[in-house]
């Protein structure tokens, strides 16, 4: 069972045993099936360790929500028109974390804005044309 609880870590999402009644009754998988007890037992250790990987969640927790403004993020500091290139000179990483997260400042440098871009705004991926 030490085999199934490890490919459920790994990735299994199904494992196939035999169960008997009792080992003892004989039979061609009773060597090796697993009897009621076992089973539960399996069961409960699977469960544990696949509650013991949890999840992935990229957003914000509840409980980090109310922190956004000690958070910085991507503002446009310069208006900007319509097709104007993003630089260093016109957005800065600053208070509150309203906008795009500081790591996308790299992917940003050198797009275009699709619309005109008061000085002040949090900046979006929305604001911004596809591509470089």
């Amino acid at each position: 069972t030490v085999v199934s609880v490890a490919a459920v870590v790994l990735g299994a999402c199904a494992i196939e045993k035999h169960v008997t009644l009792r080992r003892a009754d004989g039979g061609p998988d009773a060597a090796f099936s697993l009897e009621p007890e076992e089973l539960a037992i399996l069961s409960r250790d699977v469960k544990s360790a696949w509650e013991a990987l949890g999840r992935v969640d990229y957003g914000l927790k509840s409980s980090e929500k109310s922190s956004t403004i000690f958070r910085r993020s991507i503002y446009v500091v310069a208006d900007m028109a319509a097709g104007d290139v993003v630089t260093r000179e016109n957005v800065r990483v600053i208070r509150p974390g309203y906008g795009l997260a500081p790591k996308h400042l790299p992917e940003i440098l050198g797009r275009k804005v699709r619309q005109s871009v008061a000085r002040g705004t949090a900046l979006q991926f929305d604001l911004l044309e596809q591509g470089a």
